[in-house]
């Protein structure tokens, strides 16, 4: 049977068809019935499901997450489209095609890379080229750092999203340096370069996109830290250390990048080179998050559904 994507369901639908289920939770109606919310998914997005007349043993057998077989119906609720279940099944990961249901960069991720390499390749400072090379060098590092999404949900969610994001924002960072010969461009592609690093431990990606234990305990911009210490103090350890100076310049970049504290940056920038890494970072997520909410956005209104991460709805018309 060929799978009906998420991206392909219209209100009014039968739905009969394996999807991936995440987060589902057990809650009451204001009658004191038990219902199931969850976000069922493929590669192409996802929807609000609801199971109404559920049960306690229903809940339990739901993956968190995994893969279900669903029968039920779509339909428009408060404008949003919405999978009402009927009769849900456990799937075992074996028997579905695990590319059905990641997202993948639609993008070249060799010539992506490529041209990432090609890029720090320009950095002129000794000390931060070859601390950039100790990371370039490292075969399974960067394996997971051209497969690693760039978020589970905001931004960059999907495989090869970690790359992308690094891409675009070293492209921005080239356009835009000259224009600023004040700021120190060595520090700021090396930013760029590691600023997300982290995540390359900070996320797993082998059924859905989620957070790992280190994840969830350390974080990426922690992990970035600890990561670029580790190849520093080898470095040390061969002769070729990393001047104090240099070093905490470009961990100020790392520990500053998510530009505010209420958006989980240890520290606020204090350098140019970190304000604009920052800035680039800040750019590169929220255009890919507006321009994601408006390609999924399944009604035919001129504006999306209420974003709450971004807190608006977009605007979708264009000007031809």
């Amino acid at each position: 049977m060929t799978h009906k994507f998420i991206n392909e369901v219209v209100p009014g639908e039968t739905i009969d068809d394996i999807y991936m289920v995440r987060e589902p939770i057990l809650r009451s109606t204001t009658r004191g019935d038990l219902y199931i919310a969850m976000f069922l998914s493929d590669r192409t997005g996802q929807l609000n499901g609801r199971m109404w007349q559920a049960t306690e043993a229903v809940y339990k057998s739901l993956p968190k997450p995994g893969f279900v077989h669903i029968q039920g119906r779509s339909e428009l609720y408060q404008n949003n489209l919405q999978i009402v279940v009927n009769n849900v099944g456990v799937v075992d990961a074996g028997k579905v095609c695990i590319e059905d249901f990641l997202a993948r960069t639609d993008k070249d991720t060799k010539q992506m890379f490529e041209e990432v390499k090609n890029i720090v390749g320009r950095i002129k400072n000794s000390q931060l080229k070859t601390l950039v090379g100790q990371f370039l060098a490292d075969a399974e590092l960067m394996e997971k750092f051209c497969n690693t999404p760039g978020g589970v949900k905001l931004h960059h969610d999907c495989i090869g999203g970690l790359l992308e994001h690094t891409w675009n924002m070293l492209r921005v960072a080239v356009a835009i340096l000259p224009l600023y010969p004040k700021v120190q461009a060595d520090l700021v592609l090396a930013g760029i370069f590691l600023h997300d690093m982290g995540k390359t431990e900070e996320l797993s990606y082998d059924m859905a996109f989620s957070y790992t234990d280190s994840g969830q305990l350390i974080g990426h911009i922690t992990q970035t830290l600890l990561m670029i210490n580790q190849k520093a103090d080898a470095l040390a350890a061969k002769g070729t250390p990393i001047d104090k100076p240099i070093l905490d310049a470009l961990s100020h970049i790392i520990l500053s990048h998510h530009g505010q504290y209420d958006f989980g940056s240890p520290k606020l920038p204090a350098t140019p080179e970190a304000f604009m890494v920052y800035y680039i970072d800040d750019l590169d997520a929220k255009i890919s998050q507006v321009t994601m909410a408006i390609e999924n956005e399944l009604s035919d209104s001129n504006w999306t559904a209420w974003q709450n991460a971004l807190q608006t709805r977009l605007y979708r018309k264009r000007i031809e």
